[in-house]
């Protein structure tokens, strides 16, 4: 009802485990005292714990690649700035990959990638733009060069987006079934299966 995340019965042992956590967190000992808390007041903190626990964030760089092509092609096709929004950003791999993807295909007039999610502890990671160099195996060593830092010391064997790319990008939370998104802006394109699948 809150955040609009598909929970059958299937996922039941997901939702205790992930929940679980909170309550040893907030030691409480029972799932009753957890709802009493959320329930006793609706603009409660704890309401983004209970959110952040219960979404799932699977995401990789150019997953499903075949889009990124599809996207290039279309952007190049506008023959201006070109206006992405992705709908759950995750933390961060998505909406980087579009990023990537526009300033391949336009250059110097790339546009702009609105990136919202629901949960703000994964978005804070993708402000953050660091990412292990497992994360970052699939991409060439061509891309690596022209949008990844390497990392040095204590962050050696990480990379961290470059700033250049990180300002064409803005990262927001959203919760999609808010009465007012606030966002006031058209888009070229929306990136949406994320919210789809969950």
């Amino acid at each position: 009802k809150r955040a609009g995340i598909s929970l059958g019965s299937h996922k039941r042992e997901m939702v205790y485990s992930r929940l679980a956590r909170r309550l040893r967190s907030l030691q409480l000992s029972d799932f009753g005292s957890y709802l009493e808390l959320l329930e006793a007041d609706d603009r409660s903190d704890e309401w983004e714990y209970f959110t952040n626990a219960l979404t799932t964030n699977l995401t990789s760089f150019f997953r499903e690649a075949h889009h990124f092509p599809l996207l290039a092609e279309h952007a190049k096709k506008v023959g201006r700035p070109y206006s992405v929004w992705c709908a759950a950003a995750s933390t961060g791999e998505e909406p980087y990959s579009i990023a990537i993807t526009l300033a391949e295909a336009l250059g110097d007039r790339a546009g702009t990638v609105l990136a919202t999610d629901i949960d703000t502890q994964v978005l804070a990671k993708a402000r953050a733009g660091v990412y292990t160099s497992e994360q970052v195996a699939r991409l060439s060593q061509e891309r690596l060069k022209r949008f990844f830092l390497k990392g040095t010391g204590a962050r050696a064997g990480a990379v961290k987006v470059k700033p250049d790319l990180a300002s064409t990008i803005s990262f927001e939370p959203l919760n999609l079934l808010a009465p007012d998104w606030g966002i006031r802006e058209k888009f070229d394109a929306i990136f949406c299966r994320n919210v789809m699948i969950y």
